[in-house]
């Protein structure tokens, strides 16, 4: 039976996954005032520190892909290596991905943290929601965007910003947890080269697909990396 993506079900998606990524902008929103995410911190520590305070907060338990913070060179390395534990410097750059399940609806978000003052570090700082901005605005221009449109916009933005993609994506579809059963690891659950397919359609169940804006930008050269992820399609 096919699902009514106009009716009252599909509001009640969009409602959730807007609220999940509400209380994860006020999760790390508190995680930067009380400096949790900090020099002299390791990055499990650190972990650790915003999975508790999410309980704190919210009663969250629970987060569907594993709770990273990464900082310095680890900033360079994907998704899916697992680095040594690495204390964060005086004058470092880090960053956090968290996907934290709030009501039974993914949040999936990400920010970097510069601490010091190279001039560098902070520019990717602040061109992180720059080009995250200029992916979405993209993506709202054209009502017959693929993913590899998307994609593709994406590396030119970070290219003409002096940046290169660090991952082999730029984004996912989001949901109910688990999000996987969707369409699992196919190219058309991503905004990459290979996905050829509208990102405004439906599911193979009928749903609305929504999905999230990701964005991991490196300096090879200079050994570093930022990253900011959020919804693309809703608010």
């Amino acid at each position: 039976m096919t699902v009514d993506t106009a009716g009252s079900g599909e509001a009640r998606r969009v409602a959730g996954l807007v609220a999940a990524q509400e209380k994860a902008i006020a999760l790390f929103a508190e995680v930067e005032a009380r400096g949790l995410v900090a020099p002299g911190v390791g990055e499990r520590e650190a972990s650790d520190r915003v999975r508790d305070l999410a309980n704190e907060l919210f009663g969250t338990t629970r987060h569907w892909h594993k709770r990273i913070i990464r900082s310095g060179p680890n900033t360079l390395l994907p998704y899916r290596e697992t680095p040594p534990d690495r204390v964060i410097g005086e004058d470092d750059i880090a960053f956090a991905d968290f996907g934290p399940i709030f009501e039974e609806y993914e949040a999936d978000f990400g920010r970097t943290y510069v601490f010091g003052g190279d001039p560098v570090k902070h520019r990717l700082r602040d061109d992180l929601p720059r080009i995250f901005d200029a992916g979405r605005a993209a993506f709202a221009a054209d009502p017959h965007i693929t993913g590899a449109r998307l994609y593709a916009e994406v590396e030119r933005l970070a290219a003409e910003a002096g940046w290169s993609v660090g991952i082999w994506h730029a984004g996912h579809l989001v949901g109910e947890f688990p999000h996987e059963t969707n369409d699992g690891a196919k190219a058309e659950s991503y905004i990459t080269p290979e996905n050829h397919h509208p990102l405004r359609r439906t599911d193979r169940a009928g749903r609305v697909c929504h999905w999230i804006l990701e964005l991991h930008l490196v300096d090879e050269r200079r050994g570093f990396g930022g990253f900011y992820e959020q919804l693309l399609d809703l608010a």
